[in-house]
C-alpha cells in the first residue's frame, strides 16, 4: 500500500479502547475533588513490606467507602514518517463499592476534531453502552468490546497483584517518596514475543488490539510475532498514610513493521486521578431497568 494511502488511513478517528469521557465537572464532582477531605482510613497495625502487603491495604482502604470518583485522561496515536494521527479522551468515572458498580460518561476527540460521546454503566455483571446518541446496547461485562470500553480504576489493584505474583520474584518495584507509595512496572524495548508471558504485556496487547484491527482494515499487515514493544511503564500511587489509590498511569509504545523498513509507531497513555469519595448510588436509567 502506498504511503499516501496509509496517511489517509492514519487520519481516520482511532478506535479508543477506553470509555471516552470527560464532560466538565459539576458541583458533585467539585465537592469530591480532594481525596484528603474525606475521613482518613485507619492504617493497618502490621508493618507492610512487600508490594502485595501494600496492595492488600489498598484493597481494604478503597472498600472502606461507598464509592469513588476518578478523572481519566488519555491519548493514543499513530506516527509514520513524521506524520501523526492522534485521539484524546477525558472521562469522569464513578465507581461504587458494595455492590460493585460503575458509571462513566464523557467524550473522545479525533485528530480531525470530531467529538464522540459515550456513556457506560456496569451493574450486576452487565455493561450498558451508549455511543454518540445511539440506542443503548448491553452485554456481559466480560465481553471483550465492553472490557475495552470500560475503565475501572479500582480493578488496577488486582492487576498489580497479578504482576507481583509473577514467576521469578514478581515484576513490581516498590518505592516510597513524599508521603506516597509507588508500585511500578517497566519494560524496555524488546520483541513483544519475548514478554508475552507477562500480564502487563498481555494488557498492552489488549489495549492495542482495536487499533491493530483498524490498521488491518486499512491494508496494513499486523502480525503479533513481528511487533516490538518500544517501552512500557505502569505506576500505581498510594497515599502513604491511608493506602488509598491516589493515581494510576499506564503508557506504552508498539512498533509495527511497514514497507521499506519503516515502522508505524503506536503510542498509548492513560492517567487516572482519584478525586475523592462518592456517596451517591449508581443506578441504571429508568429505561434500562
Amino acid at each position: 500500500m502506498s504511503t499516501r494511502r496509509l496517511t489517509a488511513a492514519l487520519v481516520l478517528p482511532l478506535m479508543l479502547p477506553l470509555a471516552a469521557c470527560g464532560a466538565d465537572e459539576g458541583p458533585a464532582e467539585a465537592a469530591a475533588r480532594n481525596p484528603e477531605a474525606a475521613p482518613s482510613a485507619e492504617p493497618s497495625p502490621q508493618s507492610p513490606e512487600s508490594p502485595e502487603d501494600f496492595l492488600d491495604l489498598a484493597e481494604k482502604a478503597m472498600a472502606g467507602e461507598s464509592g469513588w470518583t476518578f478523572s481519566v485522561t488519555g491519548r493514543e496515536g499513530l506516527t509514520l514518517q513524521g506524520q501523526q494521527s492522534a485521539a484524546t479522551y477525558r472521562a469522569t468515572v464513578r465507581r461504587g463499592t458494595e455492590p460493585g458498580s460503575l458509571h462513566s460518561e464523557g467524550v473522545s476527540t479525533s485528530s480531525k476534531g470530531t467529538k464522540k460521546g459515550e456513556e457506560i454503566y456496569v451493574v450486576d455483571g452487565t455493561a450498558y453502552l451508549k455511543e454518540d446518541g445511539a440506542a443503548w446496547k448491553h452485554a456481559p461485562a466480560s465481553d471483550p468490546e465492553m472490557e475495552n470500553k470500560t475503565e475501572d480504576p479500582v480493578a488496577v489493584i488486582e492487576e498489580f497483584r497479578t504482576y507481583a505474583q509473577a514467576a521469578g520474584g514478581g515484576d513490581v518495584k516498590l518505592s516510597k517518596t513524599d508521603g506516597t507509595i509507588e508500585l511500578r512496572v517497566t519494560g524496555g524495548e524488546q520483541k513483544l514475543t519475548a514478554v508475552m508471558d507477562r500480564a502487563w504485556a498481555k494488557k498492552a496487547v489488549r489495549e492495542f488490539d482495536p487499533t491493530a484491527e483498524q490498521l488491518r482494515k486499512a491494508g496494513v499487515p499486523v502480525n503479533k510475532e513481528q511487533l516490538t514493544l518500544s517501552r512500557l511503564e505502569e505506576v500505581l500511587v498510594l497515599d502513604a498514610a491511608t493506602y488509598r489509590i491516589t493515581s494510576h498511569h499506564f503508557e506504552f509504545g508498539i512498533l509495527v513493521p511497514y514497507a521499506g523498513g519503516e515502522d508505524i509507531a503506536y503510542e498509548h497513555d492513560v492517567r487516572e486521578e482519584n478525586r475523592g469519595t462518592y456517596d451517591g448510588r449508581i443506578e441504571l436509567p429508568a429505561g434500562l431497568r
